[in-house]
């Protein structure tokens, strides 16, 4: 049998996937034994020990100045951030995606724009951002509306636009008007590339959010981790860098999982 027709197990897809953390793990327990037999006050590759200490710190006792716990008030403050900038440009993307989509005028009038937003670097922009907004909330959130929107646009207008002819054709010999058929018809197909469009930003939302608070916040996730950095404190840095990940992973899962549960007929087609 040739290889590329040989299908893994369910044991031998979960041995495969665990394969590369498990390495990743192993190089990592060897290279800082080494560094610690060296030099026993190392704080470039911390001991294991030392992760649990620090996470027992941050997550389990209370600060002693504001009485909070460190890891979860942080937690709060960036999903807060993350979920504000997602939802406001998830509400742009639905409204701008499918007049780009459906209507050629609008398609005309502000698709340029929008691809020309798309190649401008948005970190370049955050320091007209805190100038124009200020240093509070809304930078921070108005920096992952900037750079997540455009992208989802382009693809919620082109998934639009794509769809088979055929569907609008028969719509309007049933009398449907436009706001009908984008509402009724259009609207339904492009939810669940939308779904997986957001999978696909939560890496840059999350890389805006952290550059955001690395600048200018008292509070979250990325605040943490450069505040600490001046210290040399990677027992800190990598379990806050393993739990971002960690959230990133979740909401990825409970996107997926939300776009099978309400359009479980997507994607049958290209597994038949």
């Amino acid at each position: 049998m040739r290889l590329i027709n040989r299908h893994p197990g369910r044991a031998a897809r979960l041995f495969l996937g665990s394969l590369p953390f498990l390495i990743l793990v192993v190089a990592y327990l060897v290279a800082s034994a080494a560094r610690l037999a060296d030099n026993p006050g190392d704080k470039l590759l911390p001991a294991l020990s030392s992760f649990a200490q620090a996470i027992e710190t941050m997550a389990l006792t209370p600060d002693r100045r504001t009485g909070a716990y460190l890891l979860w008030s942080d937690t709060w403050a960036s999903l807060t951030r993350l979920w504000a900038g997602l939802g406001i440009a998830t509400a742009i993307t639905l409204v701008m995606g499918l007049a780009i989509g459906v209507l050629p005028v609008m398609r005309a009038l502000l698709a340029p724009v929008v691809a020309f937003a798309s190649m401008v670097p948005p970190l370049a922009l955050l320091p007209i951002l805190f100038i124009a907004l200020g240093l509070g909330e809304t930078s921070k959130i108005a920096l992952i509306v900037i750079g997540v929107t455009p992208f989802l646009i382009r693809d919620l207008s082109l998934a639009a636009a794509a769809l088979p002819r055929e569907m609008i054709v028969k719509a309007e010999t049933l009398s449907a008007s436009t706001w009908l058929i984008a509402l009724r018809v259009v609207l339904p197909q492009v939810m669940p590339r939308l779904l997986d469009s957001l999978r696909l930003q939560l890496g840059p939302a999350f890389l805006f959010l952290i550059a955001a608070e690395a600048i200018s916040a008292d509070s979250g996730l990325g605040y943490r981790i450069f505040l600490v950095r001046r210290y040399l404190s990677m027992d800190i840095i990598f379990p806050y860098v393993a739990w971002i990940t960690l959230l990133a992973v979740a909401m990825d899962l409970g996107l997926g999982g939300l776009r099978r549960l309400m359009f479980p007929w997507w994607g049958l087609e290209g597994r038949r």
